[in-house]
């Protein structure tokens, strides 16, 4: 007889389960007939009574059933937490985990391990570049997403992988040497179309992005790829 209560339980739970499912299922559908040229990847649930987080792409959202209304922006609690950058390093993070690196751009073969998915044009691509190129103690693994807005992107990205010695290709590339010169054309070994379904589940849309050593940062936040880099700082010996 003591099984009937635990058992109840159970049952319970999955109702809920099953409940919170079909209503995931609704509300993409619905985001899907009036936004539908948003991909729905996610639906959770939100802090906010009636209100939905959608994890679409590289991006959260948050959807309003009650008037059909989608929201951008930071859901930000009392205690000052930004809701929406954790759920999105959350997400990222579950992401990157088993995506494999043999098919990216290594480069350098320092102990903190970086990941970027970037693009040879960007700007903020190039920034991020230029700053990890300094240092000795990162280890980088580049995949390229080449951007539809910078027309020149596959034919560089393609450039670097496909030639005889890539690093010094990148290094060309990102320094702007085939900014106002055509880029050498080389014979396409295939590897750009490999990275790109390497990273296609990670459905990053923007570059830069990267993981330091498996922490997620959105774009060339410098300062914060700095902290994630610099080592833990030691206690002082105090004395008296």
């Amino acid at each position: 007889m003591k099984r009937l209560p635990a058992l109840l339980i159970s049952l319970f739970l999955s109702t809920q389960v099953l409940a919170a499912v079909a209503d995931g299922d609704k509300i993409a559908a619905a985001i899907r007939e009036s936004f539908p040229r948003l991909a729905v990847d996610e639906v959770n649930s939100s802090p906010v009574p009636g209100i939905y987080e959608i994890v679409a792409g590289d991006r959260i959202l948050y959807y309003a059933p009650a008037t059909g209304h989608l929201l951008a922006g930071n859901l930000i609690s009392r205690e000052g937490e930004n809701i929406t950058s954790r759920r999105l390093q959350e997400v990222m993070e579950t992401r990157i985990k088993g995506i494999p690196l043999d098919e990216a751009l290594k480069i350098g073969n320092g102990p903190h391990q970086v990941i970027e998915v970037t693009d040879p044009d960007c700007g903020y691509c190039r920034k991020g570049s230029h700053f990890l190129d300094g240092r000795q103690d990162v280890t980088r693994h580049i995949f390229f997403k080449p951007l539809p807005m910078y027309p020149q992107s596959r034919a560089k990205a393609t450039f670097i992988l496909s030639s005889a010695d890539p690093r010094s290709a990148y290094k060309e590339v990102f320094s702007g040497k085939y900014d106002q010169t055509p880029v050498p054309s080389v014979k396409d070994n295939g590897q750009l179309e490999r990275q790109r379904k390497v990273i296609e589940p990670l459905k990053v849309n923007s570059t830069p992005s990267y993981w330091i050593n498996g922490t997620y940062v959105s774009g060339s936040d410098l300062r914060r790829i700095q902290q994630l880099l610099e080592p833990p700082a030691t206690p002082a010996s105090g004395g008296k």
